[in-house]
């Protein structure tokens, strides 16, 4: 039990533990599997063929086929990408909705969702399907809550939604579209109702709207919180927007393991692991590696103004399994902190740099105080 009230307490700090007292390149976990501590030994599995062969463990038994994976995940960023002026357009509705001082990341996750909602479910979807996705942000379905009582509300929520997507899953397969206008159109595409039921086809529409919805916004609520965090003046950020979010990327990476179960022996360092032993690289190791990075633990945008300083950048995964959207959710990451530091001015109460470990790295619970100003003669924030 002491690891799981440790790392409940402050994950990275953990694993930053767990490396420092370990003189291996690859460390074992407590929870079981090995982390490759080494950044050299990091990128060079990261780079093996080896350690890409079979399919994803994200997928799990819902899509294990590899080609089937990949033909998803891109089908789902082709329209993503499509979906950025949409997105875009959205945002300063959303941004406007906000409270004067909002609880975050609940109220980020609330305006990365307005902006997707239509591309997740289209707008003439019969039915209680939208407003029951709707809830589920609301509840906490798209990004895990660390509270037992909202995590059960949740569960409610989900199984509700989960039952409303397998009715129009089917409704769909009676009456196919052309091209896809949403993404359960896409996962039906690519899901034939030979090879999967209707149960299968919610499930995966599920977890492909908890993929987008809980990186973006967990992603987001760093960015505002460091940035507000170390730059309390009222004046306008000193940093573009893209620095803000790379930085934000590099210091808090969201996916805080990218693990493999082995689908056949791998040598690594001296040391060779068999078949079915789960193997990970740690972002946040690799992104505070003070061999390759200047003043890893500092946060510090202006790092990203020039090419040097700069060590290995994992924030989406990298090879074959790397996210195929991650440049799509980089912008939309760019988009949504330019929207929202638009002619106003941010700070923030109760910030708390350490972690709640949810699938990945999710800020702690703090509010945002936003404060419209007037608009400047030239503002160069959004890039």
């Amino acid at each position: 039990m002491g690891y799981r009230i440790r790392l409940r307490r402050d994950p990275l700090a953990y694993v930053e533990e767990l490396s420092r007292g370990s003189t291996a390149g690859v460390m074992r976990l407590p929870w079981g599997g090995w982390c490759v501590r080494d950044t050299e030994l990091a990128q060079a599995l990261l780079r093996d063929p080896e350690y890409h062969t079979g399919g994803s463990v994200f997928f799990g038994e819902l899509l294990p086929d590899r080609d089937a994976q990949a033909q998803l995940g891109r089908a789902v960023r082709n329209l993503l990408r499509a979906d950025v002026p949409r997105y875009r357009a959205a945002l300063p509705e959303a941004v406007a909705a906000m409270p004067t001082a909002g609880r975050w990341p609940d109220a980020g996750t609330r305006v990365v969702y307005h902006c997707l909602a239509d591309l997740l479910l289209h707008p003439d979807t019969p039915g209680a399907s939208r407003e029951l996705m709707r809830q589920a942000v609301h509840e906490g379905v798209a990004v895990r809550s660390a509270h037992v009582w909202r995590r059960a509300r949740a569960e409610l929520v989900r199984a509700r939604l989960l039952t409303a997507v397998t009715e129009e899953a089917h409704r769909r397969r009676r009456q196919p579209a052309g091209e896809p206008r949403d993404m359960l159109d896409a996962v039906l595409t690519l899901c034939p109702e030979a090879e999967m039921s209707d149960r299968r086809v919610a499930d995966l529409h599920l977890m492909m709207f908890r993929a987008i919805i809980a990186p973006v916004s967990a992603a987001l609520a760093w960015s505002v919180l460091l940035a507000c965090l170390h730059h309390t003046r009222a004046a306008p950020w000193p940093w573009p927007i893209d620095q803000v979010v790379r930085e934000a990327l590099r210091h808090r990476p969201v996916p805080w393991m990218l693990g493999r179960t082995l689908p056949r022996a791998v040598e690594l360092g001296g040391t060779v692991f068999p078949p079915g032993e789960l193997l990970s690289v740690c972002p946040y190791l690799l992104h505070h590696d003070e061999r390759h990075w200047d003043s890893p633990d500092a946060f510090r945008p202006e790092r990203w103004a020039g090419d040097s300083g700069h060590g290995p950048y994992v924030p989406f995964g990298t090879g074959p399994f790397s996210c195929a959207g991650a440049a799509v959710a980089h912008t939309l990451l760019i988009e949504s902190l330019a929207a929202l530091t638009d002619h106003a001015s941010l700070a923030v109460t109760g910030g708390d740099t350490r972690a709640s470990m949810s699938e990945g790295n999710v800020p702690r619970p703090f509010i945002l105080h936003r404060t419209p100003d007037h608009p400047p003669a030239h503002d160069t924030r959004r890039r």
